[in-house]
């Protein structure tokens, strides 16, 4: 019967292509991450901008609309990272300032993304949009409910 291992310290060639087979599925293991890093779709910037905002109720198609907007100022991979646990306060302010504003996170645009669902009409329960029927005619004469 032959020695297998004759010298020590020496590898054998099934230690070798057992070796390699595991490097090369250690770095399959980022694969998911960098996918998702490229390929930042309208649903991940929205449970992206739940998670920063802790709310739930937010839309899809304003989400949209800011994720193309972030986009155009070569935010993308910033909100990327973000959404893959990276800590960057500053951006998740500029998040937040755009769903409470519903104006666009570059500061050369003046696009409204959204006007009567911005955060800031929840936030400011007290009041409504500018223009926005709160009612029948004449539903302000009378005082709130308590």
């Amino acid at each position: 019967m032959a020695n297998r291992n004759p010298q020590p310290g020496t590898i054998s060639r099934r230690g070798l292509l057992s070796a390699v087979s595991a490097v090369s599925l250690l770095s399959l293991t980022q694969i998911p991450t960098r996918a998702f890093a490229e390929n930042l779709d309208v649903e991940g910037f929205l449970a992206l901008s739940q998670k920063t905002l802790r709310k739930e109720d937010l839309f899809e198609d304003v989400a949209a609309k800011m994720l193309k907007a972030f986009a155009d100022i070569d935010r993308k991979d910033d909100l990327t990272a973000l959404a893959e646990g990276a800590e960057d306060q500053a951006l998740s302010n500029e998040i937040a300032a755009a769903w409470y504003s519903g104006v666009s996170p570059d500061p050369d645009d003046l696009e409204v993304l959204t006007y009567t669902d911005a955060l800031m009409w929840q936030a400011m329960d007290y009041t409504k949009p500018m223009a926005y029927c709160g009612g029948p005619m004449g539903y302000w004469a009378d005082p709130p409910e308590s």
